[in-house]
């Protein structure tokens, strides 16, 4: 039996809205508002009018101004406080633990906790040259919680490691280097893994390709499926183009009970921790592994007084196919262990609904717990390139504890402790890769070669290589980590310049 005070989620509700007329979709608010409604149906009580905090993971498909009171004049609530997150996929799981903490210590009755994207409706409406009449922005939250820096640094973005589709292919070809495999066989291997994530994303009801896809057909590039930064191809890229929403309502045991709701629908939190890496990726130790999903992970599993070999079910933030696999490996996951490392089917399957994909999870793993009530899962979220992790353990039985986090500032301390190489903006010289990828334009060919090394006295660079298109097919061809050559810096540009030697 929890104590009173103990953190519930106690409703979940999910939805997909797939619409080719944008006059006739739902706005982003009232997706959220839909979301909002199954959860509470699914609670089995009358509840929503209860809720005294409403909170909103940041969207970036439409500026409501004050996203959660928008959703809150939606569902006819007025709640006390409204509270908004900062963009980042860690945002939903980081949202549920400051909740966690707000419900324990009687600052929060009853919170609904919401999420949603529709770019896919924004994009239609665009083609067609359509004006949406959407609720127009107004006001301000109550409060905005989240760490709100940007995710690259701006010798990172001269470089062009500016978005997601540039930046994690240097982590995934840092693994493959790393592994010892060849260009052949991380294909095949990327491929088998998506293929089960896609399998996955075929069973779910609000996936966004509800479609099986094989593993010759997601490594494969064509003319459909075209490179977009080596070595993914667009089937292994996270796909924000979607309509969907998500939201969760929490309490504590004691209102949740007084306000009957059954307790064979009640979910606990039993651990929760949130960190950063290193915030810039030139600033990492490396690009395979992460210092604070491992040092967040134990937090969270030391809190639920478990280890990794006693959760049963799993998903890790999985925006491109290097996400999930380092943070298997920052859990102490076997490669070969069989647990499946998605409920949902992943982002590029299941859908990459802005920073909201989490809420999803979280509401996709109540059902499997909810199934066996004596079951662990655990959620990871991550913010931009691998930086900002939050990670939760759950599970239908009540927990044996209270709830009393580890002291994120502690955590946070430890990991700004962890070393770093040196860096410089201007290097000269003699160097060797440490990590690559070849980013493509639109219509397929090879545009732009990103190298991140280290000069010979250790400091690390970014550069460009040449825009010459053979040099940039051999680097798809050919191992190029540990590769020597020259880089220079050259101020005109403000950029450097690495070539083979």
């Amino acid at each position: 039996m929890p104590r009173p005070d103990y953190p519930v989620l106690v409703g979940f509700g999910q939805t997909t809205q797939r619409s080719d007329d944008p006059r006739s979709s739902l706005e982003p608010v009232a997706l959220a508002a839909q979301a909002a409604r199954r959860a509470e149906a699914d609670c089995g009580a009358s509840i929503l009018s209860r809720v005294d905090s409403v909170r909103m993971v940041n969207v970036i498909s439409w500026d409501y101004g004050d996203a959660p009171g928008a959703l809150a004049a939606t569902l006819g609530l007025e709640p006390r406080e409204r509270v908004y997150t900062t963009m980042g996929g860690n945002s939903p799981q980081y949202l549920i633990n400051s909740t966690a903490d707000d419900v324990a210590a009687g600052k929060v009755r009853v919170a609904l906790l919401a999420g949603v994207e529709a770019m896919y409706t924004q994009r239609l409406a665009r083609a067609r040259k359509l004006k949406l009449a959407w609720r127009p922005a107004s006001g301000r939250p109550d409060r905005t919680i989240g760490d709100d820096r940007w995710g690259s640094q701006e010798e990172e973005q001269r470089h062009g490691a500016a978005m997601p589709i540039q930046i994690y292919p240097l982590f995934e070809n840092a693994l493959r280097a790393a592994n010892g495999w060849s260009i052949e066989e991380q294909r095949v291997r990327l491929g088998r893994q998506c293929a089960r994530f896609s399998e996955i994303a075929a069973q779910n009801p609000y996936s966004w390709f509800p479609e099986r896809r094989s593993a010759e057909e997601i490594s494969t590039v064509t003319t459909e499926n075209r490179m977009i930064g080596f070595p993914y191809p667009k089937f292994m890229n996270s796909i924000l183009d979607v309509d969907q929403a998500a939201a969760v309502l929490m309490t504590s045991a004691a209102t949740a009970r007084e306000l009957g709701i059954p307790e064979d629908r009640w979910i606990y939190l039993h651990g929760g921790a949130d960190a950063h890496d290193h915030w810039f990726i030139l600033d990492r130790i490396d690009f395979t592994s992460s210092p604070a999903i491992r040092r967040a992970g134990r937090a969270a599993l030391e809190q639920a007084q478990c280890g990794i070999d006693d959760v049963e079910f799993l998903d890790l933030y999985s925006c491109f196919p290097c996400a999930p696999r380092i943070a298997r490996d920052m859990l102490g996951i076997r490669e070969d262990d069989p647990r499946d490392l998605t409920t949902t089917g992943s982002l590029m399957y299941f859908g990459g609904p802005g920073s909201n994909h989490p809420l999803h999870a979280v509401a996709t793993m109540a059902d499997k717990l909810r199934r066996r009530p004596q079951a662990r899962g655990l959620v990871s979220g991550l913010g931009w390139y691998l930086t900002k992790h939050s990670i939760g353990v759950y599970s239908a039985t009540a927990p044996e504890h209270d709830w009393k986090r580890h002291d994120p500032g502690v955590l946070q301390r430890e990991i700004d402790r962890e070393p770093h190489p040196a860096s410089t903006v201007e290097p000269s010289g003699s160097s060797t890769i440490e990590t690559y990828t070849v980013v493509h334009g639109r219509e397929g060919a090879p545009a732009l070669g990103i190298v991140i090394g280290r000069l010979d006295d250790g400091r690390r660079f970014i550069a460009n290589t040449p825009s010459d298109r053979a040099l940039l097919e051999d680097m798809e061809r050919c191992e190029m980590i540990g590769a020597r050559g020259r880089v220079e810096h050259r101020g005109a540009q403000a950029t450097n310049l690495w070539q083979p030697e």
